[in-house]
């Protein structure tokens, strides 16, 4: 019985000992670009935060000026309807077009 164990942890010994090698040997060839792709992930995630404050700030600036326009214009909106109706009426008609005489 001790055999078939000896003989069975030698031949998981010969599966899993390449396999932890590779992987050793594949993640140190790979190191160089993990960094990398870590570094640019970094910078990625700066700009990012950078352009989302940013716009985050334009949103806000926006929604305040939006805002102090409504407050402006909407008590003003009857004078300005008032003006578009008399332009409306008191405009000269259109003429026709221009005709060139030879």
């Amino acid at each position: 019985m001790e055999l078939l164990l000896l003989m069975l942890a030698a031949v998981a010994a010969l599966i899993v000992l390449p396999v932890l090698l590779i992987k050793l040997v594949l993640g140190l060839v790979l190191l160089p670009f993990k960094l990398l792709g870590g570094v640019l992930h970094l910078v990625a995630a700066l700009v990012g935060v950078v352009f989302k404050a940013l716009f985050g700030v334009f949103g806000v600036l926006a929604f305040a000026i939006m805002g102090v326009v409504m407050l402006v214009a909407l008590p003003l909106l009857p004078f300005i309807l008032l003006g578009a109706l008399v332009w409306l009426i008191a405009r000269p008609t259109p003429r026709g077009p221009y005709r060139l005489t030879a």
